[in-house]
């Protein structure tokens, strides 16, 4: 997965580590702290994960030092960080090479600027620009979600939000599909403007808005609600720590789609939601949620379904 990436003119270096799963989380926000571009991959034979982060060569020490020594302290795992050089120029190439068109589900086609063939037949086209690769389509969290849009659009939800945007490809594909207008947010303010782009690269601006928030403690959020729909692809613990907010800003019979967790979260984060689980989507590791918040209070939340 990479969550999100800044393009550069200087030299960068890549950092990486390797860790458990138990530690990916840590390791990930601690990279997140000084990394433009953060990316894990996991080697399914062993288990284990590897973390890479992309910054500008000597940039940002003082944040690594500080988020790696945190993630050391929570999770009781001391990680062997290893730096490469990475030219600018041939990280970008490479990028576009491994970026081709991405079909995901029934309807859509997630491309890049670099792309010149015509999109897929029958596909809504999102386009984005080969340098941002969080949110590009190739990670299971966004095809999870976009896969779980495609079920839930019969009901023509018509107030949408999306928390924790990234490049803006999840409310651009709500939007195109719904032709709706959608909210999106995010607390970093690259992605806010990448996005802010993106939607103006595929003629949604007019529709779309665009804003710096943290999570639910932004009063734009809350003086919006209540939402028809809900996504937030972000990472486990904050979904679950956000959950009341969440619920709460929901319209009753509302649709919360959820996702950047492992298979192996599903029940945390589901349990932490007093809302019905009515799917569960999978992508190889990686598990997106489909929720529905009740029209009237009912009995217990049921067991979870997979797809």
């Amino acid at each position: 997965m990479t969550r999100h990436t800044l393009r550069h003119a200087t030299a960068l270096e890549t950092i990486r580590i390797a860790v458990p799963a138990e530690a990916l989380e840590a390791y990930e926000a601690a990279l997140t702290e000084a990394c433009g571009t953060i990316g894990f991959f996991l080697d399914e034979e062993t288990g284990i994960w590897t973390v890479e982060g992309v910054k500008d060569r000597g940039a940002n020490e003082a944040e690594l030092a500080a988020g790696l020594a945190l993630a050391a302290m929570v999770t009781g795992f001391t990680a062997e960080v290893t730096r490469d050089e990475t030219p600018a120029d041939g990280w970008l190439a490479r990028t576009m090479s491994t970026f081709p068109e991405q079909l995901v589900g029934r309807r859509f086609a997630v491309r890049g600027t670099h792309l010149e063939t015509p999109t897929a037949a029958g596909r809504i086209a999102i386009t984005l620009d080969a340098g941002v690769a969080f949110g590009s389509g190739e990670h299971g969290s966004t095809r999870g979600c976009l896969r779980a849009l495609e079920m839930v659009a019969y009901r023509r939800p018509t107030r949408i939000l999306d928390l924790g945007t990234g490049s803006g490809i999840l409310a651009m594909a709500a939007t195109r599909l719904l032709h709706r207008p959608s909210l999106a947010t995010d607390i970093d303010p690259w992605s806010v403007r990448t996005a802010r782009d993106n939607a103006r690269l595929n003629h949604l601006a007019p529709m779309m808005r665009f804003l710096r928030a943290d999570g639910w403690t932004s009063p734009v959020l809350t003086r919006n609600a209540p939402y028809d729909l809900i996504f937030a692809n972000i990472l486990a613990r904050p979904l679950t720590k956000m959950a009341k907010h969440l619920s709460a800003a929901l319209v009753p019979g509302g649709t919360a789609i959820l996702a950047g967790l492992l298979v192996s979260q599903v029940r945390w984060v589901a349990g932490a939601h007093r809302l019905h689980v009515e799917r569960v989507l999978t992508e190889g590791q990686w598990a997106t949620l489909i929720l529905r918040k009740p029209a009237k209070r009912s009995g217990p939340v049921p067991s979870l379904p997979s797809a």
